[in-house]
């Protein structure tokens, strides 16, 4: 059974969360893509809201969360209990968000980076293992910090 991806973004995110889903499928994933489906406004905490609980509910390994900058919706989805939403920029960001943080959120800004970046940047979030060992006790205290 193929392991699942959950998508979502705001209006401002729509052509590059079209492309993080596109490689999450390349990949081999299962993706259920949340929407929107138009350019119409609409609020980023609302989709940052039920991708972050998709996850940490269990109903998929990973999210993918796209807006303008990216920023509002790691802000939003870090509030979900159990997400470990990383804004991320980089392929690097990326692989260490995974392998020492064992981030579960990917956030991407349209706005920041293109297509090309974005799609490695998504390719590295989703390949990359996280490490474990001293990473552990550091990713159990993330968790202690909710309550």
């Amino acid at each position: 059974m193929p392991e699942r991806v959950v998508a979502g973004s705001d209006h401002a995110g729509l052509g590059l969360r079209a492309e993080a889903v596109q490689v999450a499928r390349e990949l081999g994933f299962e993706v259920e893509d949340l929407g929107p489906f138009s350019k119409e406004s609409v609020d980023y905490p609302d989709y940052a809201q039920r991708v972050a609980e998709a996850v940490a509910g269990g109903r998929a390994r990973f999210g993918i969360l796209v807006c303008g900058t990216g920023i509002g919706m790691s802000i939003a989805a870090n509030k979900v209990k159990g997400a470990r939403a990383a804004h991320c920029t980089t392929e690097y960001e990326a692989r260490m968000a995974r392998a020492h943080n064992d981030a579960n959120v990917l956030c991407v800004g349209e706005r920041v980076i293109g297509a090309g970046l974005a799609a490695a940047v998504v390719r590295a979030f989703l390949a990359e293992p996280f490490e474990g060992g001293r990473h552990e006790r550091r990713v159990a205290k993330i968790r202690a910090l909710e309550g």
